[in-house]
């Protein structure tokens, strides 16, 4: 696939985004040696970096189902804090330090769409699972994330040399751009740090302090009531971070999501009361009549799961789309593995040296070693050591044939279908569990720590790519670059499992942590597994399905739509809203230049990647606070401004309204102010 003419970086050569001519070479923008790479300084920046930004991806996807694209953020503020010190960071400096710290994104990512299924098997009884410990998920992000990068190495060569040219690579475009023209990112970083003070303050109100009303319903205004009567609710969640999200968004991403949420409460959960409300008694999965529900318990009850199966059906879906280029991926990664350059490493250009693959030969055999013993000892598999052989062996077939996908979906597209793959994962694995003879408990809960360490592989490998192509345009070191992912990846494990370790005591699939994808997995489990699901459940399972396949048959972002169906209202509303933000920020003016125009678009980003990061690291720190006022003893109330009363009554939702309004002016307000350097 070749792309004619497409838009330079500013700063780097002529020939850096398209296809070489016979005899050409690419030159990167720092071709020799000389300038700071690894330091002490971008070592500890990009751990710092690395593990807030976990904790707060954590906290948003577990949140909202959306995670935090972090390289960007990351690169601005690698940039801007490198101002403060008596040398400024080199370029390549930046480099590493973005790299290690964008680690965040992918372990995240492969973490919350599977362990928290398991969080929520274990409170059903049929199972009789115990909760995951924090060193189980803190060792299958890691070796997830171990794997991932070990099959992309025989890859670079591949994907940055041999296709020069032939990828978009829509994340590295925009991650190398701010890198290269970062010369104005000191007053950037001032104001992504600002928006995140900003965002910490706001949502602390909310949730930490109760200041104001978290959850608007609109029951105290006659709007609201008068829905409420005809079994309708529209619901608001009073959220910095997610408006931040739905800034990031966009408007068209964050109307179908709002498209897919109006379906649920304003056409399915009246439909359903409307015809249940003659039913004499209860209709499981539900645990009251529908008669006495209300709509949000008709939503939890029974839309929601038709939310599930649209997720399940949009993801696997993606996966038949991509079979084609899965098929070409999976053959580039055999050729990537007979590649080998001859030459001795030292013999290299700097640009051009890269990890042997003997490194590779050895990375796995001990990660092979390393999965085992955790499959045997680790989760309980001491009585079934073929099993664990056998969990061992598919993570390393499945990762080996979907890494590669996952690194071309990424450089065409930015987007990684890994949800699509790691169900195709849990059904293969749960299936051979199924056929070894453990089924039940243990099955699912060995099959979900397989599902978790592809996830995370396929997650990283894609992830991983973009650092790599970033490496490849400004001239940074592969090998470094390679081996200080490792690095990243375990400080990404550790601060993501702790985060996850916390959030856990607000439980999993609630409002509070909807994780509509980890709930997706749990609803694949249980059907594998045996569990005591209903007819009813299933039937509103397949409708979900049906619907995702209609929806792609319209040419409707079915995921979108689905994850819609699935979460809250109040989770949808706010995204909405920010996405109403950013078009008008973001919408073409007579009177407004071009120039102008791009700096109004970077300076909401930043604002809007301020509100989501601050947000969610007080998201994570209430959590922390309210685990330790139990531990202590120490009632929340002491924390709270308002009472209890005035917080969930008309005082707190008319507060919460005009606080969201405030700062909806500010963001379009300060994002009109930027102007381009003259």
């Amino acid at each position: 696939m070749s792309h004619d003419a497409p838009p330079s970086i500013h700063g780097l050569p002529e020939n850096a985004r398209r296809e070489l001519g016979p005899g050409e070479v690419y030159i990167p923008l720092v071709p020799g040696d000389g300038v700071p790479e690894i330091t002490l300084r971008s070592l500890a920046l990009g751990g710092l970096f690395c593990a807030v930004f976990s904790m707060a991806a954590a906290y948003l996807a577990l949140k909202v189902g959306q995670g935090i694209e972090a390289a960007i953020p990351i690169a601005i503020l690698a940039i801007g804090l490198g101002r403060l010190f008596t040398r400024r960071s080199s370029i390549l400096e930046n480099v590493i330090a973005t790299s290690i710290g964008a680690n965040s994104s992918h372990v995240v990512a492969g973490a919350v769409f599977t362990i928290p299924a398991l969080y929520m098997l274990a409170g059903n009884p049929a199972y009789g699972l115990p909760q995951p410990s924090i060193f189980q998920i803190i060792t299958v992000s890691f070796l997830g994330g171990c794997l991932g990068i070990l099959f992309l190495i025989p890859l670079r060569y591949h994907f940055m040399v041999e296709n020069h040219g032939v990828f978009p690579w829509p994340e590295a475009t925009a991650t190398t751009e701010i890198l290269v023209t970062g010369e104005a990112a000191g007053n950037q970083a001032k104001i992504l740090a600002g928006a995140a003070g900003i965002g910490a303050l706001y949502d602390g109100l909310a949730t930490l302090f109760r200041g104001m009303g978290e959850s608007i319903t609109l029951r105290h205004v006659w709007v609201g009531s008068q829905l409420r009567e005809k079994f309708l609710a529209f619901n608001f969640l009073n959220s910095a971070a997610t408006l931040g999200i739905g800034y990031i968004l966009g408007l068209r991403y964050t109307a179908v999501i709002a498209a897919g949420s109006f379906l649920s409460m304003f056409v399915l959960v009246p439909l359903i009361h409307a015809i249940g409300q003659h039913a004499p008694g209860a209709l499981p999965p539900g645990a009251l009549p529908i008669a006495q529900m209300s709509p949000e318990q008709v939503f939890r009850s029974y839309v929601r799961i038709v939310g599930v199966g649209a997720i399940a059906g949009a993801g696997i879906m993606g996966v038949l789309a991509s079979l084609p280029s899965m098929i070409r991926s999976i053959r580039s990664n055999l050729e990537g593995l007979k590649h080998q350059d001859g030459r001795a490493a030292e013999m290299l250009p700097r640009p051009e040296r890269s990890l042997p693959l003997s490194f590779v030969g050895v990375g796995l055999l001990l990660f092979a070693l390393a999965a085992f013993l955790f499959f045997s000892f680790g989760i309980g598999l001491k009585g079934s050591l073929v099993a664990a052989l056998a969990a061992t062996l598919l993570v390393m077939a499945i990762a080996f044939l979907f890494a590669p996908v996952a690194a071309r979906a990424i450089a065409t597209i930015g987007t990684n279908p890994i949800s699509g793959m790691t169900m195709l994962t849990l059904i293969i694995t749960g299936f051979v569990m199924l056929r070894m003879g453990l089924g039940g408990g243990p099955g699912a809960f060995v099959t979900m720590m397989v599902g978790g360490v592809v996830c995370t592989a396929l997650s990283a490998s894609g992830a991983f790519s973009t650092d790599l192509k970033i490496g490849h345009w400004i001239g940074a070191t592969p090998a470094r670059q390679m081996g200080l992912k490792f690095f990243g990846t375990f400080v990404a494990a550790v601060f993501c499992g702790l985060a996850m370790w916390l959030l856990s005591k607000q439980g999993f699939g609630t409002t509070a942590l909807s994780a509509p994808q980890a709930s997706a997995m749990k609803e694949i489990l249980e059907g594998i597994f045996g569990s005591t699901t209903t007819p009813l459940r299933w039937y509103l399972f397949g409708l979900g399905v049906a619907l995702s396949l209609v929806l792609r048959l319209a040419e409707v972002p079915a995921l979108g739509f689905a994850l819609g169906m699935y979460l809250p209202m109040e989770l949808n509303t706010p995204l909405a809203l920010g996405g109403l933000l950013s078009h008008l920020v973001n919408k073409p003016r007579a009177d407004v230049q071009e120039g102008d125009l791009k700096a109004r678009e970077n300076s909401g980003i930043l604002i809007a990647s301020g509100l989501m990061a601050g947000g969610a690291l007080m998201g994570v720190f209430s959590a922390l606070v309210f685990l330790v006022f139990e531990k202590l003893g120490i009632a929340r109330e002491r924390l709270w401004i308002l009472s209890e009363h005035a917080y969930e009554g008309a005082l707190g939702e008319w507060l919460g309204l005009l606080a969201m309004a405030a700062l909806c002016i500010w963001t379009v307000a300060y994002s009109r102010r930027a102007q381009a350097s003259r």
